[in-house]
């Protein structure tokens, strides 16, 4: 299906899943609170259909799984980790920075790596050793000393191998709002944890939002969507593998294309409709088409509000001036510019993140990066010099406020 979309109700109706169901993950939480290992155990048997004899992956396992994986794939993501930690050590600031902003007085700011972080790398309908990659190596490059990872079992070894070449060595098989639960509570096999990243299902994101008071959390990440903003320029068929590619991710996709040009949107929809009549996971791209389609702006400037109103997980700019647009784009997670920056190649091999804020939150998160593993604290180093030089301003607001003994902390040591 290739449908008009009315913005208003589509974005609206990326978000109401999560209150459906966020009573039953509320009795998952409860249940993992409660019982720990037990509760893990018997939610697993219940939605995963799998009597576990052990949580945690052992070393043995990992390595075997080497075994089960095509030679080529396993270079591959070597050469993956290899672009994604570059980009992401392009992120790292300093440990600590600091600078005499006048005399007396010098500002800075110290960068401390989080302790302990949870991933959640999803599976199910496919293996995503991309997501696993995504998830742990700014984590790794950020300093985190411990990482774990949680996966639904059947635990794929592709994903195995992956977390095996980023490092990681502490994984559970355990899937579903449980893991995020066990993760951000602890249980007798699960370390509680500092912050948890990775996409998930809806039942997923629902626990990672119940549960920010435990753990902190990098954003709402549910089912993949894509908004491509396209003028008469854009190439028909490649909008929509962009389109498609999205798709296949999950029934619960959705892809909006944001076009000057009825025409294009015309010759989209037929592209798609060819295209998904072949395509190996068309069942799941018709599902998804179902939520999908396009809107037909008067011109460029209510194209580009359109596109910041939706603050789409990926953007693809498709027009003329492609970075004339991108300067114009102020929500969007991760933003693919000019005709042959197809969004996969931001999945799996650019060097750039792929977990990323989705249903419009982008315009309120960014996407997951080196900074999500840090604390930043701002340091003040003053002598008696800068302290004369601020001690007024800070006695005369400190007195206006009516907190006194703030003044007196100021004055006792401009009498000293």
């Amino acid at each position: 299906m290739w449908q008009a979309l009315d913005i208003g109700t589509w974005l609206a109706g990326r978000r109401s899943d999560l209150d459906r169901v966020k009573g039953p993950v509320s009795e998952i939480i409860g249940r993992v609170r409660a019982e720990g290992d037990a509760a893990l155990l018997d939610l697993t048997k219940k939605f995963d259909g799998i009597d576990l004899a052990e949580i945690a992956v052992t070393e043995e396992e990992r390595e075997a799984a080497y075994d089960e994986v095509d030679a080529e794939l396993v270079a591959s993501l070597v050469e993956a980790e290899e672009r994604i930690s570059r980009f992401h050590e392009l992120q790292r600031g300093r440990d600590l920075w600091l600078q005499e902003v006048e005399p007396g007085i010098t500002l800075g700011v110290k960068t401390t790596p989080l302790s302990r972080i949870g991933a959640y790398v999803p599976g199910g309908r496919a293996a995503y050793p991309s997501t696993a990659l995504m998830c742990t190596i700014p984590a790794k490059v950020a300093g985190v000393a411990e990482i774990c990872c949680c996966t639904p079992p059947p635990t794929s070894p592709i994903t195995l191998v992956a977390l095996d070449i980023a490092g990681i060595d502490e994984i559970y098989r355990v899937g579903g709002a449980q893991a995020i639960a066990a993760m951000a509570l602890g249980t007798e096999s699960i370390p509680r944890v500092e912050k948890i990243v990775g996409p998930g299902n809806v039942y997923v994101t629902a626990a990672k939002m119940l549960l920010r008071d435990e753990a902190e959390i990098d954003f709402p990440a549910g089912p993949s969507e894509i908004a491509i903003l396209a003028d008469e320029t854009a190439n028909p068929t490649f909008v929509a593998a962009d389109v498609l590619a999205q798709a296949e991710h999950d029934p619960n996709s959705a892809c909006v294309l944001v076009t000057t040009d009825a025409a294009v949107a015309d010759a989209v929809g037929a592209e798609v409709k060819r295209m998904a009549a072949t395509a190996q996971r068309r069942d799941i791209i018709a599902k998804a088409l179902e939520h999908s389609g396009y809107i037909v702006a008067a011109d460029l400037d209510e194209a580009v509000a359109t596109v910041n109103g939706v603050a789409p997980e990926h953007l693809s700019i498709q027009v003329a001036d492609p970075l004339a647009v991108l300067n114009r784009i102020r929500s969007a997670g991760s933003i693919f510019v000019g005709p042959y920056a197809a969004v996969a190649c931001g999945d799996y091999a650019s060097g750039t993140n792929h977990v990323l804020p989705t249903a419009g939150y982008a315009s309120l998160y960014s996407g997951l990066d080196v900074n999500h593993f840090c604390r930043r604290s701002t340091v003040q180093v003053i002598t008696r010099e800068g302290l004369d030089a601020i001690g007024d301003v800070v006695e005369t607001i400190a007195d206006a406020e009516g907190l006194h003994a703030h003044a007196e902390s100021v004055r006792v040591r401009r009498r000293g």
